[in-house]
């Protein structure tokens, strides 16, 4: 979670259709376990790397190294990662080392550890396990109102409007955010609630991974919700759990943010990833710190 502020730099020009992939693609090292990512830098929030997009590219090594491991359990996919931030990488290319430390039928158990100039700086425990496919037995139905894409008035991420140029990553998707929940947006405060749509670009939304691991990042695309309050600045986030439960449709996803408590040193705030049928794809929970004075 990062502040809103004004960052005019920029990222790669030509991402092609398909710039997520890039994020999911890991290469190989001598070293058992080891392999070689690369985040551009299109993938920050203002001169950060975004933490969802650390914890899909953490989870593709790690599904690259069960899948060379035991392939027989190659259809499984990390449907929980519990993150742990420990530094901020610069964007560019990263390694990520991975350990498997159980495998079963049902559930394997896999770590990795994002590492930059030999410094761990992001860790992430995943679960393994199979996605659902089958139509749920039950769902909420307490976010039914919200349209399946952005209308007329959502606000877009472009390059240049005030969110765009704090919120890289919407050059690499499509973004747009609900001004009716977001009261900050016209210097007015209100509930700690948000809502957002993100699309991926057409040749992510193609590759079944790719779209999944999307999903995953998407779970940590709001901005912190005491933005609502009148809160700004850096939040820092202690510590992330992400839940992916099914392949996303075709489609615009739609994420809304939500807070229990906001407090004088944290707050929470878990956001519900729905796709275009409504499922619920993904599920974050994150304890951040508030934002100090400086």
């Amino acid at each position: 979670m990062t502040e809103l502020a004004t960052d005019t730099g920029r990222s790669d020009t030509d991402l092609g259709d398909a710039p997520f992939s890039r994020v999911c693609a890991v290469t190989e090292l001598p070293d058992a376990g080891r392999y070689l990512g690369r985040i551009d830098r299109v993938w920050t929030i203002g001169k950060k790397l975004h933490g969802g997009t650390m914890v899909a590219g953490s989870a593709a090594a790690a599904a690259r190294r069960l899948r060379d491991r035991e392939p027989a359990l190659a259809e499984m996919f990390p449907i929980a990662a519990a993150t742990d931030f420990l530094g901020a990488p610069d964007p560019g290319d990263v390694e990520y080392h991975v350990d498997i430390r159980k495998t079963g039928r049902q559930i394997c158990l896999v770590d990795t550890d994002l590492v930059q100039d030999g410094r761990t700086l992001v860790h992430t425990t995943f679960t393994f396990g199979h996605l659902d496919d089958t139509a749920p037995a039950y769902t909420r139905d307490s976010h039914t109102d919200m349209p399946v894409e952005p209308p007329a008035d959502a606000v877009g991420y472009e390059i240049d409007s005030p969110m765009g140029r704090l919120v890289h990553v919407a050059q690499g998707a499509s973004v747009a955010i609900d001004p009716g929940w977001a009261r900050f947006l016209k210097g007015e405060q209100g509930e700690p609630r948000l809502r957002l749509w993100i699309r991926p670009r057409a040749g992510d939304e193609q590759d079944p991974d790719v779209a999944a691991y999307f999903a995953m990042m998407a779970g940590d695309m709001s901005p912190p919700v005491p933005m609502n309050l009148g809160t700004f600045g850096w939040a820092p986030t202690v510590q992330m759990t992400t839940y992916l439960r099914r392949r996303p449709a075709p489609g615009w996803l739609r994420i809304i943010a939500t807070a229990e408590e906001i407090g004088g040193r944290m707050f929470d705030e878990d956001q519900l990833v729905l796709d275009s049928t409504g499922a619920v794809v993904a599920q974050s929970r994150q304890l951040a710190l508030i934002p100090q004075p400086r």
